[in-house]
């Protein structure tokens, strides 16, 4: 139990139990791609983990997956918790969780869609200027690296972005960050939205799910739940059969 306590005292350690629990048997790559550290501190991080009994790997060929093992923090939360307060604890948990999203809470709109085709091809359709122009009717312009600046540029030769923002997270093909801002208000960052767009591949398709958080009230929330459903539906059509729709799709009418 020692070991454990020891292991949970340092952010890095807890930040990485955080990603195996987002998205369980990464490798040390796919770790450090998360965490701003070199790969041998990574590595010892992980080694106090594992003597902790709270990671255990698996060696797929020649890559080993680190996986979460809750057992330690349920054991943990048997001898501490359960018997100490446990249902006054949830009560108060509760509380605090529903006092937080009063205050906190902004809309967020979640989309998925399945496409016929690869994460590299889904990710380039993402990223690429020329194809984001084609389905878009914008060309989404940066060198696509994490702090980068990026544009959603008009198509009609006047130059004319009518978003910008900042690259976030950049983790090709599996995960792209931005967020989003009219021009007149990059610099007012409480004013920024933010979209992230999750690729994973299942046999021959592509499960992308764009989540866009941030929105500043219902009403934006309500723009961009008939905005994206538009723009993704272009994006599978061009991947799948090589063309987009006949017709704009976000030009066609609510009702």
């Amino acid at each position: 139990m020692d070991k454990v306590f020891k292991a949970l005292a340092d952010d890095t350690r807890r930040r990485l139990l955080d990603r195996l629990h987002e998205d369980n048997g990464q490798t040390l790559g796919e770790l450090c791609a998360r965490i701003a550290m070199t790969r041998q501190s990574v590595t010892q991080h992980l080694g106090v983990l594992e003597a902790a009994n709270l990671v255990s790997t698996v060696w797929r060929g020649r890559e080993k997956l680190h996986y979460l093992n809750p057992v330690p923090l349920h054991e943990i939360q048997e001898r501490w918790i359960d018997k100490f307060e446990s249902p006054r604890l949830r009560v108060l948990g509760a509380v605090k969780r529903r006092a937080e999203e009063a205050m906190t809470d902004k809309p967020t709109f979640v989309y998925v869609t399945y496409i016929e085709s690869t994460p590299e091809k889904v990710w380039d359709a993402l990223t690429d200027a020329d194809l984001t122009a084609a389905y878009w009717g914008h060309s989404n312009v940066s060198d696509w690296r994490p702090g980068s600046r990026w544009e959603h540029v008009r198509t009609d030769g006047s130059g004319i972005a009518d978003v910008v923002g900042t690259v976030v997270e950049s983790e090709r093909p599996t995960r792209l960050v931005t967020t989003w801002a009219a021009p007149d208000e990059e610099g007012q960052e409480d004013r920024h939205s933010r979209v992230t767009f999750d690729i994973r591949q299942h046999a021959e398709i592509v499960r992308l799910t764009v989540t866009h958080e941030d929105l500043a009230d219902e009403s934006e929330r309500a723009d961009v739940s008939s905005g994206w459903p538009a723009v993704l539906s272009n994006l599978k059509s061009l991947l799948e059969t090589g063309h987009v729709v006949p017709q704009e799709p976000w030009l066609m009418p609510a009702h």
